[in-house]
């Protein structure tokens, strides 16, 4: 109403000065072209939202975990003067095994297609161990995750149901500043919540995750909304609202919604492979404008021929880059013909493709445009589909240290191997009974840790576990397992 406020008050004032000059207004309705910027009405694209978009609800148990304990010097003594319960008295400390709190919250998602697909935000469901997912019309359907990207803050989740409604899905490239747009969602409980706004900018980069390109909009997003639908006037998805910015931590004027262009690339690829397959160029860079802003306050001129596109601060030895020929200086203003003005249209672009295709490069260097055609890797450095490794690939059985072995051997956590196939472990001489402390300088306390930490270094850059650990005669060992098929 602000906006439509200003314009009718605009339109006042020149209709009072067209009158006072005295000049003749004459409209011929037949001919009258539709006035642009007039009101929208919103009513259909809610109509087609509302059934799509549903509340979820995520659940994480209460789990033991151990604690270190200042014990009390007298009154351990006096409670339990021969330590029966675990607490010598005495001063120090001791370990204890405590409860974690269970934890409840509550997000949004978006069906997309009828047979139980719903994309939602990573935050939303990681680290779930149950999801409850309500549909418009109060229908309840247990969830189970298929996928998810902490890069993009997206995940994609299934529920047993056929004949679900859905939201088409539009394209968030043709998306233009000032258009009006709906978010849709759960904030603070509410159920199937409106709101109304336009299209603030876009291709906005907040530095929250790996891969962005925000949309951003001035329609209210608050806390529940996350994983909700950003829906043109059309009533098609054209983003789903992942963060709000604020310094109270409530809507202030500002959300962020992940574009569909995004979207659209990693829910294929969960569907697919059950991970995301990131192309890779190479580079690290930032917008050419900061770039130049950084050198001017250290008192440097600096004169690229350009103010927009991306400088490349380093080159990646076996990257894609490289092979094109970027050098650290270059600045990068066209891909595949497409204008990039910034650093996170570039995520934007590369995010829908794969490691294996082909793009086209523009960069200047001393203000001379360069044009080469690359093949885009992963980020092992290869064109090959990276899949998350199972914690089968180590070949061995596995099982969390007892209480007894913990006392005997003096430490407070760790993993047994307690048999050892073909496979990784066995390549590097890992024998039964060896019991793995750390690997990469984390933790390894139970058998979930072992394995999230397999599935991260699998489709890291470097998938090799640095494993430190010891015997059970007391011998510490330490061995570097390459993870490979």
């Amino acid at each position: 109403m602000k906006n439509l406020t200003k314009y009718l008050a605009g339109a006042a004032c020149i209709l009072a000065l067209a009158f006072s000059t005295g000049a003749l207004i004459k409209v011929n309705a037949a001919k009258a072209a539709p006035v642009a910027g007039q009101p929208v009405d919103l009513t259909y694209a809610a109509e087609k939202a509302l059934p799509a978009v549903v509340h979820i609800k995520y659940v994480q148990n209460s789990k033991m975990k151990t604690v270190e304990v200042q014990s009390d010097p007298f009154g351990g003594f006096f409670s339990d003067p021969f330590g029966f319960f675990g607490n010598p008295g005495g001063g120090g400390t001791y370990k204890k095994q405590v409860p974690t709190p269970k934890k409840e919250a509550t997000g949004s998602g978006v069906i997309i297609s009828s047979d139980g697909y719903i994309v939602t935000n990573n935050h939303v469901v990681a680290g779930a161990d149950q999801l409850t997912v309500t549909l418009n019309d109060n229908s309840e359907y247990s969830a189970k995750i298929i996928g998810t990207d902490e890069t993009t803050d997206l995940a994609l989740i299934k529920v047993n149901a056929k004949d679900l409604p859905t939201l088409p899905i539009g394209d968030s490239d043709a998306l233009k500043v000032g258009e009006w747009v709906l978010a849709v969602g759960n904030p603070f409980n509410l159920n199937s919540t409106v709101t109304a706004g336009i299209v603030s900018a876009k291709a906005r980069s907040l530095g929250a995750n790996g891969v962005e390109s925000f949309i951003q909009t001035d329609a209210a997003i608050n806390a529940g909304n996350s994983g909700g639908a950003l829906v043109n006037t059309k009533g098609e998805l054209v983003g789903i609202n992942a963060m709000l910015y604020s310094q109270t931590g409530s809507y202030s004027g500002y959300g962020f919604a992940i574009p569909t262009t995004i979207m659209n690339k990693v829910v294929d690829d969960l569907k697919k492979y059950g991970t995301v397959q990131r192309a890779l160029l190479g580079i690290t860079g930032m917008d050419v404008h900061k770039y130049i802003d950084s050198e001017k306050e250290k008192g440097n001129d600096t004169d690229f021929g350009t103010n927009d596109g991306i400088y490349v601060s380093t080159v990646s030895d076996n990257g894609a880059g490289a092979s094109a020929g970027l050098q650290e200086g270059d600045v990068i203003v066209n891909i595949d013909n497409k204008k990039v003005t910034k650093m996170s249209e570039l995520q934007e672009y590369l995010n829908g493709k794969r490691p294996g295709e082909k793009v086209s490069i523009t960069y200047l260097r001393d203000k001379k445009k360069i044009t080469k055609t690359v093949t885009l890797k992963n980020e092992q450095g290869n064109t090959e589909v990276v899949k998350p490794a199972d914690i089968d690939i180590l070949g061995a059985n596995f099982k969390e240290i007892t209480s007894k072995q913990k006392e005997e051997l003096g430490i407070n956590y760790g993993v047994e191997v307690i048999k050892v196939n073909k496979g990784a472990l066995a390549n590097e001489g890992i024998n039964k009974g060896f019991i793995i402390q750390n690997i990469n300088n984390e933790p390894v306390k139970t058998l979930e840790q072992l394995q999230d930490i397999v599935k991260k270094v699998s489709m890291s850059k470097e998938p090799v576990l640095f494993i430190q650990g010891l015997y059970p005669s007391g011998k510490k060992a330490y061995y570097a397992v390459v993870l490979s098929d």
